[in-house]
Order: structure tokens, then sequence, then C-alpha cells
């Protein structure tokens, strides 16, 4: 039997093959204690490693605990639903703004009101600002809890007024509120405290009727701010007075602008980037150029332009623009058009938008009697429509009409009165926007009722239901000024009520309440304006409350 080669060589060479075996134990041996050596190293590094992760893991709990817990975060203030301020034996304006006067994020209100003191917490007298009693205080109310942030006797009598007018950095506000007061002073208030800015005495006549509103225009004087435009109207001739923005002096003389107009001017750019004031002057539309008008206040040339389409279409002599067929015109505004603003004319006879560059009519619309200003909104998805209240009494229709196009998109008969608030709308998050008229409560016939006597009723309507109104609030009191704003950004709307005596000579009751949107639909009174419908009342109010806004941004 042969043998193997290895068991013959393990016979032939024994002590070799033993001295193979210890070496190879001996090896093993080394490389155990090496391995020995080794794991005291790795696992202090382990732990090592163990104890810097939960050191560090707890360093960053306790610096959540220390901010959720510790540090006490500011407090948001809640912003009550409703609230209420009187004043006695006071007059007020047809005048409200919405300003974040005290940085709390919820929009708080500026107001006027003419009474012989202030309010009981400032003790304030028309004698601490040298005015004779009774004088004209402007007040800033917090909107979350009607408290009076500030007021004080700022003019005599106020003819005009502007707020959110920016102001040099340099000059510790923001913005201002801009006063123009009857016997001829010019007043610059800072909107966050009530101090005076600026007072400067106008040079307008003893005889001078200041014609509405006050006007921002370019930077005309190169300090950073726009300047004013104060329109006045002394016997037939119209003037215009300008006015530093940051300074209040002014800048040149008076100039006349040549027409016979009325209340109620606007500055339009046109597609060339010149700007115009126009003015109605009973069936025309009358204009001049505010490079011309500069020019001739100060006998400097302007860095403005002309449009040289307008120049050839402006009457050098009377300085009218278009010829209006359908009657006087009441009111005039800019709106958004394609590739910049285009004009709506409303007149005695007819609603007419024009091309704002071309002044050509885009659509016509004839109307019976339109008493107040056309409002916008959206009826459709980020699709403008314009709010026409045609007619008064019994025969008071609200139209809503495609802004691009004139179509009639919805209309209803709200009997309603001459004394009735302006129209209100408010952006919804669906882009569309709720509306809110005034009219008479129930619906009843207008020829029964006195003014004095007639309850006032707020509805409101929203296009996703365009057979339902809904009755939001009803009031007897004599409404000076209303006003629908998002108070918190996607939070809570509200409407703000001032009222107070129809006379300003017969001093009364003034009052100031904030409506929460939301709880007036939800006590409100369901209108169905056609038979049937998927919902019941209660479904519909539920629906509606749900409802978010947003800001006009």
């Amino acid at each position: 039997m042969m043998m193997d080669s290895k068991d013959l060589e393990a016979e032939i060479h024994p002590l070799k093959n033993e001295d193979g075996k210890l070496q190879e134990n001996l090896e093993s041996q080394a490389k155990k204690e090496d391995n020995l050596k080794c794991t005291p190293l790795q696992s202090r590094l382990s732990r090592c490693r163990t104890v810097v992760f939960f050191l560090s893991l707890f360093i960053c709990l306790l610096v959540v605990f220390v901010i959720s817990f510790i540090i006490p975060c500011p407090d948001r203030p809640t912003s009550q639903g409703m609230w209420r301020i009187n004043y006695n034996t006071a007059v007020t304006y047809d005048f409200l703004a919405m300003e974040d006067i005290n940085r709390d994020r919820i929009q708080d209100v500026l107001f006027l009101y003419k009474n012989t003191n202030g309010s009981n917490n400032f003790n304030q007298s028309c004698a601490d600002e040298g005015f004779s009693s009774p004088c004209a205080f402007v007040a800033a109310v917090s909107g979350a809890n009607g408290s009076i942030l500030w007021e004080k006797p700022a003019a005599q009598d106020v003819s005009l007024v502007e707020c959110a007018i920016p102001q040099p950095r340099d000059s510790g506000a923001s913005s201002a509120c801009v006063l123009m007061d009857r016997p001829g002073s010019f007043i610059a208030v800072n909107s966050f405290t009530g101090e005076t800015l600026w007072n400067r005495p106008s040079s307008l006549g003893r005889n001078t009727s200041i014609l509405s509103p006050l006007l921002q225009v370019p930077d005309l004087d190169a300090d950073g701010v726009p300047d004013l435009l104060v329109v006045t109207q002394e016997g037939k001739e119209v003037n215009g007075y300008i006015y530093s923005g940051s300074t209040g002096h002014q800048i040149g003389h008076r100039a006349s602008l040549g027409v016979d107009g009325t209340s109620g001017s606007l500055l339009h750019v046109t597609r060339a980037g010149a700007h115009y004031i126009l003015l109605p002057c009973a069936g025309f539309l009358c204009g001049q150029s505010m490079k011309d008008l500069y020019e001739k206040v100060t006998g400097r040339d302007s860095p403005l332009r002309r449009d040289l389409r307008w120049e050839d279409m402006l009457n050098t002599t009377n300085h009218k623009l278009l010829s209006h067929s359908s009657g006087a015109i009441h009111y005039l505004m800019n709106v958004p058009g394609k590739g910049g603003e285009d004009l709506l004319l409303v007149s005695s006879e007819a609603c007419v938008l024009l091309d704002g560059q071309e002044l050509a009519p885009r659509w016509t619309i004839s109307t019976a009697q339109v008493l107040r200003k056309p409002i916008l909104g959206h009826y459709k998805p980020d699709t403008l429509a314009v709010v026409i209240e045609n007619g008064t009494g019994t025969d008071r229709q609200i139209l809503l009409l495609d802004l691009s196009t004139g179509a009639i998109l919805w209309s209803q008969a709200l009997p309603g009165l001459a004394g009735d608030p302006q129209s209100a709308s408010l952006p919804t998050a669906d882009h569309r926007s709720a509306f809110f008229f005034w009219g008479l409560h129930e619906l009843t016939s207008a020829n029964q009722m006195e003014p004095g006597d007639t309850q006032h009723s707020l509805y409101m309507f929203h296009p996703t239901l365009p057979g339902i109104l809904l009755e939001l609030v009803n009031i007897s009191a004599n409404i000076v000024a209303f006003q629908v704003a998002l108070f918190e950004p996607g939070r809570h709307a509200a409407c703000i009520l001032l009222t107070g005596p129809a006379s300003p000579d017969t001093p009364g009751l003034v009052s100031m309440v904030k409506h929460k949107i939301q709880d007036l639909i939800l006590s409100s009174r369901v209108i169905h304006l056609a038979d049937g419908g998927p919902d019941n009342d209660q479904a519909i109010r539920d629906r509606l409350s749900r409802l978010r806004y947003r800001s006009e941004a």
C-alpha cells in the first residue's frame, strides 16, 4: 500500500513537523495577544462616542425645553368679534382708514369726529392745540378691542383728508394723514403716534371750494416722496395747487386748469407713461398733463412727459378731451385694463368703459340713475366685475357686470334710499369676492318710509350661491361711513359702521361699531331669491361662515 506523501514526510522528518506546529501556535497566540491589547482601546472609543451622542441629545432637548416652556412667547392679542365706542354731543365725518398702528398684526381704524373735548382717557381739549371749541379730532382705535390708541385735536374743521401718505425716512414716520383745514391750513399727522409732522398755512382764498379728492402726484421736488395736488374751484375757475408731500410747502403758485369742472378729479397714466389730471366737465371729459401744470406753477421745465396721442385729442383752448353724449359725468374711475389702466365713466344715462389710451368705448350699458360710485370685485375666479347700483327707491337694481365685456353676470332688485352707504367687496380665498349691499329692511317699499324712520339692512352675496342673499344686520341710525376690511390676514374679516347726526350743526351721539363677518353670518336671515335650492338655511349659514378671505394684494 502506498503512503501519502505528507505522512511519509512526517515519518522521515518528525522534528521538522513539530517545529511547524509550534510556530503556528506561537503566531496564533501573538494574534490573540494583539487582539486583547486592541479590544480595550476600541471599547473606550465606543464609550466616548456614546457619551458624546447622549450629551448632544441632552443639549438639544434642553434647548427645545427652554424655548418652549421657559422663554415666554409674545402674546398674540385676541381680536374681539364685536366692540363699540361712543362719543356724546359730537358730529363725525365720512372718513375711515385702516392701518396697523400698534404693530400687533391686526388692522386698526383711523377716523375723525368734532367735539369740544376728547375722550376721557386722553383728557384733551381744542384749546390745547390753539383751536376754538368745537374742533376736529383725529383718533386711532385698536381693531382688536376698540381701545383708543391715540387721539388729538388736529384742525378747526376738516374739508379734505387722506391717509397712508408716504413720508421721508428721516421724519420718524412711515406714513401720515394729511388734512386740509377749512380755514386754509395744511396739516400732516403721524399715523402711528398722532404727532403733528407739519402745519402750513395755505394760500387758498376765503371763498374757495375744495374739490375732492386729494391727489398724490409724481415727486416733483426730488425729495423721494410723492407730492400732493389740491384742486379747487373759485367761482367758475378751477385751479390746482401743488404741495410737497414731505414738508407741506407749496411748490410754485396756483395755476388755472382752464376748465369748468366738478369734484371727482383723477390722475391717469397713459400707455406712454404720461400723467394727466382728468375732471368731469358736465358732458365732457376734461384734462391737462401734469407736465404742463408743473411748468405753469413753477416756470421751470419738468422731467415729466406728454403723450403725443393725447395732445392731439386735447383741445388746447378748453382742455376738453372727449365729448360724452350720454349726459353729465358723475363718476370717473381708473380700472385695470390690457397693458395699462382703462377709464370707467358713469353718467346720468350710461356707464361706459373707455380704452385708457385711445379713449374709444369698449362697451356701454344704459343706466337710469347711479347715485354711488361703482366698486370692483370678482364674480368669477380672477375675473374682475364692476358693481353698478342702477336706479333709486323701489326701482333700484344691483348689477354685476363683466369688466372686460360689460355683460351682466348677476342682477337683483334691492330697494334702497339715496342715503344708503356705498357697497363694498372683499376677496375670498376661492379667488372670487363677497359683496356687501345696503338696502331697505324686509325689502319693503321705499315710498312708504321716511328717510329718518328707515331701517337700513346690510346684505351679503357670494357668487357660489347666486340665488341667496344674507341679511346680516339692520340699523336705524344715520350711517355716516361704512367699510369692510380684512383685519387679520386669512383670519377674520369685519365691517366698521360709523354712525352720527345727519347734520354737522346738531351734535349728538357718535358711535363706531365693529362686527365680525363670520358672527353676522351665523346669526343672519337667509333670503331665497328663487324657489327651491339644495340646502336648508342653517346649511347655507354654515357654508358661508367657512369662507376664508384674502387681502387685495
